[in-house]
């Protein structure tokens, strides 16, 4: 039993296109340095996207048996190397996870074998298709996944909420271990959206640049689409005290809300709503949230709904916080994003360094905050925000509280 109710974060594994791991996702995270680049694997295709933040120089058998790709769509391999990175970089072993919890967020699941899929009826008229076309791409595939290969036996799921995804599954095992049902969870999530017939689809939503993620900045015209991973380890403090674990941070308040109001247009009253009950679950006051991570994906609509919200919850403080999107850095990985988000605030929590918001120029309309404009700042500081909020206006914020 959890007799504190205190939540650890004790692992850490992360890939995007930064990086194949949390060490160099890191090291450009807190210089600002952006991974965004030219769009690859798309020759002649007619998207009239250019700009991505794709996993770069990634061979699935440097990661896998040889005979494993044909088994996991990239979602899952992705899920898995963050999640195999987690558990060893917390300690564990996989006969110390069989009670644990995995609970893994994703937008999309298993895109790539859809895309497959409809490739060989559509275009090839292949009268059947490959035997493990279901397993390969059922939203809970990176679940399932992560259990079978880290040997976690106790619950196992997927949770999806589009870009709340990572937020609102690691809130769910977060309530697991308060209540005692698990004193360890795997938790964060995946997704891997480069396929033709989805890149299409974002296309005709309008929401993506043609140039690069300038997120609240005047001349912003849209968020850059990423992939990836990231994945935490999280115990029960009483566990992790009593294993010797290293502990990164608190997983100290949990909010989350829902709009019902717009499918696409944000709102800022339910932003506001899922930070005041982040806050509130951490008995936090605002002042003494010092950085938020933000949700930040440079569309028109988001920036100042954002900007907006957390001037309501704030007030006076909002003018004191420092406010930065990592998007900027490594892209809008969809539902991996707060997982990537995540560790980056606990690494900047960590080693006193806030990341800043790349690529910015000067503010946009109802852009009023401080962004930490393109270049780090070295900041003590005790507590931050991490906001994620998805299409249909579903709100996840995770409040993060230093070490110690």
């Amino acid at each position: 039993m959890n007799q504190s109710g205190a939540v650890a974060i004790t692992g850490l594994g992360c890939i995007s296109t930064l990086g194949h791991d949390v060490r160099t996702n890191w090291a450009a995270l807190s210089k600002g340095l952006s991974g965004i680049g030219e769009l690859e694997g798309f020759a002649n295709s007619g998207l009239r996207i250019h700009k991505a933040a794709q996993v770069r120089h990634y061979t699935p058998t440097d990661h896998f048996a040889p005979a494993d790709p044909a088994l996991l769509d990239r979602h899952s391999q992705f899920a898995v190397i963050a999640a195999r990175e987690a558990a060893a970089d917390a300690g564990l072993s996989e006969g110390d996870l069989g009670d644990a919890a995995a609970v893994i967020g994703t937008g999309c699941g298993g895109k790539e074998t859809d895309e497959q899929t409809y490739q060989r009826l559509y275009l090839d008229h292949k009268p059947r298709v490959h035997p493990f076309t279901i397993p390969r791409g059922m939203p809970s595939a990176a679940a399932s996944q992560v259990s079978m290969q880290l040997g976690v036996r106790g619950p196992a799921f997927s949770v999806s909420s589009a870009c709340a995804s990572t937020n609102h599954a690691i809130a769910q095992a977060t309530m697991m271990i308060r209540s005692g049902m698990v004193d360890i969870a795997i938790s964060g999530g995946t997704d891997a959206p480069f396929t033709y017939g989805l890149l299409k689809a974002w296309e005709a939503i309008r929401v993506l640049s043609t140039d690069t993620c300038r997120p609240f900045s005047i001349d912003r015209d849209g968020m850059v689409l990423g992939e990836g991973a990231g994945m935490v380890i999280l115990e029960s403090m009483e566990h992790a005290s009593r294993r010797g674990a290293r502990i990164y941070a608190e997983l100290a308040g949990l909010g989350m809300s829902a709009d019902a109001a717009h499918i696409t247009d944000p709102s800022s009253d339910g932003a506001a709503r899922a930070m005041r009950y982040a806050l509130a679950d951490a008995r936090a006051k605002p002042e003494q949230i010092t950085y938020v991570n933000a949700h930040g994906t440079g569309t028109i609509q988001n920036d100042p709904s954002e900007t907006k919200a957390i001037r309501q919850v704030f007030g006076g403080h909002a003018d004191d916080l420092l406010v930065s999107s990592t998007k900027s850095i490594h892209g809008h990985a969809l539902g991996a994003s707060g997982g990537i988000e995540l560790i980056a605030t606990v690494l900047s929590l960590r080693h006193g360094i806030i990341t800043p918001t790349a690529n910015f120029t000067e503010p946009g309309e109802g852009c009023s905050l401080n962004y930490v404009p393109n270049l780090p700042v070295s900041l003590d500081y005790h507590m931050a925000l991490s906001n994620s909020f998805g299409f249909g206006g579903l709100n996840s914020v995770l409040a993060i509280r230093a070490a110690g």
